[in-house]
């Protein structure tokens, strides 16, 4: 009868539970906390153009993380942040997403939908990673969907680390109303 190594050698299936918790995200960096200075960013957008944190001082911003453009949940979150961008530009706050996405989906994704907003491109998934947000499944990266509203000052208000891709922007709307009104 052969034996499983694995049954006599505890140690080394600890130590592979530990390896695949690591190598699927689940062990992923901390989002920043609420009242914590939002992690800058420095990233192309659909157009190639740089963008930074900076570049929205002084502004409230939606930043949300989206896993893939162009499918579905990412379409119905966009496109509800696009119905609402009127609403969002009347409070002076700006929307932006992030993804793993290259530059060039991220021009046709935001063309195809009509996008107003800046999409960010983080191929390397680094800005995703700061904030917590990077999961790996194998070798197959991604941005999980979660958003965060951040303050004139460049501080953290509002993270959302459970989204529902169906009514997240309405959701964001009225919280960021409810801050602007509490501050």
């Amino acid at each position: 009868m052969i034996m499983s190594p694995l049954r006599y050698h505890p140690r080394l299936l600890i130590g592979l539970m530990l390896f695949s918790l690591l190598v699927s995200g689940v062990l992923a960096t901390d989002a920043p906390e609420v009242g914590e200075s939002a992690p800058d960013f420095r990233l192309q957008d659909q157009t190639g153009e740089w963008r930074s944190l900076d570049d929205y001082r002084g502004k409230w911003l939606a930043l949300y993380f989206y896993p893939k453009d162009d499918t579905p949940g990412c379409t119905t979150e966009a496109c509800e942040f696009r119905d609402n961008i009127f609403a969002f530009r009347e409070i002076g706050a700006e929307i932006v997403g992030v993804s793993l996405d290259d530059v060039e989906s991220h021009r046709e994704f935001a063309e195809k939908y009509h996008l107003p907003f800046t999409l960010l491109s983080d191929p390397d998934g680094e800005i995703a990673r700061t904030y917590g947000v990077l999961k790996n499944i194998g070798p197959v990266k991604f941005a999980r969907r979660e958003s965060f509203l951040i303050d004139p000052e460049g501080k953290i208000a509002k993270h959302y680390p459970e989204v529902d891709p169906d009514g997240h922007s309405e959701e964001v709307l009225a919280d960021l109303t409810a801050l602007q009104t509490a501050g």
